[in-house]
């Protein structure tokens, strides 16, 4: 089974044939097991749903004490990035929605940024070639300047409630304390490293004495607890422009394969506050993150071009079918056009227009697979481009909260690939989100690729956390995923389940997972009797586990529902 993942990654986003053979594709974020149920508990008065158990607890305790969303969120990644420190943490970026208790929604853009000295070359060899994907990975050339502590600080300023030194106090004793070793990141610790070079500082912590470690094993992190005593007692400050920014710098220049990453580039360093993108379906609003996220544009054009189809019947061959080649169609425009809007012009909301989706929705035979897709164009919109050439890995990790007052935050959280760029520097591992950019900055033709690297850009996402409105304008769902570019497939599945279905959130998340890409349809095992019907249809298909990590709460009148995905360790917990 294993030979699978090289295989589905391979596919996570398609680009030129000749493109791809040139860039090798690394293994994803492994699967680690399926829970029997789905995590779910209903509250009358808050509710937290993470990825790790002590994640969740830690942001349940902030809620209980007074604390606001923002609060618990903040007191939850610092906790993830300590107990599941492959998929997130402060070396790291993330995308977050918030609204307040009045109803004000605003996005939160702390994307890692690109290095002022790097050129559109960064992950090109002498001759011309791309690197294969872990040539770029691992070292210091694919570190971008983390956002993760900035979102903490500028969430905190704008909609906490207790004392940012609070907040730190659970990660803190875990840290010194130690924390029992769950079973995923024993097996992902296997996958790691085992099988690829890691620095010798790294490999102590995550293999101590050169062993592998235990389920159950109490690991400490006193480099962790060290660092987060000074951001707690200083502020953000030493992060980025004191005696932290200058150990991660050092790190990164000084690595085996070394970066560009600067001291100004920390310094310069801004959180972005974003207008969401928002649209309709089925007389629901939905919102979510924008560029330099695709995860948010590209959800709403397949929800957009499937609001035309009746697709009641549920996880049929035929809806399958329909829900692929929506994703087929997104994806081509995705992959052509969406980039760092700040660096490069996008047609962004362009793609959303109502007439221009419903052209590409004509597109879709209800009765074969389309042998070929290209990008639209939509009106106005006439610049020539690349088509990206670079896989997005899923080393992510996703977060909902809703505290007492009705604040609520839905915030994807990510260190890029497995264990990111691998270096560690005051107990957190450092991001490899510039592999995120395109290998290539032009096509074939000569053309520029939109997500091509550039000084100061941020790479392009596909995190896409997400608020589900009511047709009376209501709060109805906090949603997100981890999953590299399947966040998309994970979560637009997700809100056609509960929107079109008739699903529950506890039925949603743990409902077997089908991905479209350009090659194939993959089905969980639970979906295997459509096989048939969708080869019929023309669609190669595989049965393979698709590791997705989702968290969900619902607003509903029997309380706040709270829902974490089976397929990882994620706990929902309220009051």
């Amino acid at each position: 089974m294993k030979h699978l993942y090289f295989l589905i990654f391979a596919l996570l986003i398609a680009v030129p044939a000749a493109q791809a053979r040139d860039i090798e594709r690394p293994q994803p974020e492994i699967a680690t097991g399926t829970r029997d149920n789905v995590v779910f508990t209903v509250a009358e008065k808050i509710m937290v749903a993470t990825a790790h158990p002590l994640a969740t607890k830690a942001a349940a305790h902030i809620l209980q004490q007074g604390g606001s969303a923002a609060d618990a969120a903040i007191a939850a990644q610092l906790v993830l990035g300590l107990v599941e420190p492959q998929s997130s943490g402060l070396g790291g970026g993330a995308f977050a929605l918030f609204r307040t208790a009045e109803g004000n929604l605003t996005s939160y853009d702390a994307r890692e940024t690109a290095p002022a000295e790097i050129t559109p070359e960064l992950f090109l060899k002498k001759d011309g070639t791309p690197l294969g994907f872990y040539g770029g990975v691992i070292g210091g050339r694919s570190v971008g300047t983390p956002g993760t502590p900035a979102l903490l600080k500028i969430l905190h300023d704008n909609h906490g409630k207790l004392e940012w030194e609070e907040l730190f106090t659970n990660a803190i004793h875990l840290a010194e304390d130690g924390f029992p070793v769950s079973p995923r990141l024993v097996q992902m610790s296997e996958e790691a490293f085992t099988k690829l070079s890691a620095p010798r500082q790294t490999l102590a912590y995550f293999m101590p004495k050169g062993e592998l470690l235990q389920e159950g094993q109490i690991l400490k992190n006193y480099a962790y607890a060290k660092t987060l005593k000074t951001i707690r007692d200083e502020g953000i400050e030493p992060f980025y422009q004191g005696k932290i920014a200058k150990e991660i710098v050092r790190k990164v220049r000084t690595a085996k394969n070394p970066g560009y990453l600067n001291l100004k580039d920390l310094e310069d360093y801004k959180v972005i506050e974003r207008d969401p993108v928002c649209g309709g379906y089925r007389g629901y609003r939905i919102c979510s993150m924008g560029e330099p996220s695709s995860g948010g544009l590209t959800v709403l054009m397949m929800l957009g071009m499937l609001e035309g189809f009746d697709l009641s019947q549920g996880a049929t061959s035929r809806n399958i079918h329909l829900i692929t080649e929506a994703s087929r169609l997104a994806f081509a425009d995705r992959n052509y056009y969406m980039a760092d809007p700040d660096y490069i012009e996008t047609p962004g909301k362009l793609l959303l227009d109502t007439d221009y989706l419903q052209k590409r929705a004509r597109l879709i035979n209800t009765d074969k697979r389309l042998y070929e897709i290209e990008h639209g164009i939509p009106d106005g919109w006439t610049e020539d481009r690349g088509e990206n050439a670079g896989p997005d890995a899923p080393g992510t990790s996703h977060i909902v909260v809703v505290d007492e007052e009705g604040n609520m935050i839905t915030m994807t959280t990510t260190i890029e690939t497995a264990f990111g760029s691998r270096l560690m520097s005051g107990g957190f591992l450092l991001n490899n989100e510039l592999t995120d950019f395109s290998f290539l900055p032009k096509d074939e033709e000569g053309n520029p690729i939109a997500n091509a690297p550039g000084a100061g850009k941020r790479p392009r996402s596909s995190m896409a956390p997400t608020i589900i409105y009511t047709p009376e304008g209501e709060p109805y769902i906090l949603i997100g995923s981890a999953g590299g570019s399947y966040i998309i497939g994970y979560v637009a599945s997700r809100i056609i389940a509960m929107l079109d279905w008739g699903y529950t959130i506890e039925e949603a998340l743990a409902m077997p997972n089908f991905i479209g890409t350009d090659e194939a349809v993959f089905l969980e095992e639970g979906l295997k009797d459509l096989k048939p019907n969708l080869l019929k249809l023309g669609h190669k298909v595989e049965i393979t586990d698709l590791n997705s990590g989702l968290t969900a709460i619902e607003m509903s009148d029997e309380g706040l529902k709270g829902a974490a995905d089976p397929r990882r360790e994620g706990l929902a917990k309220g009051l």
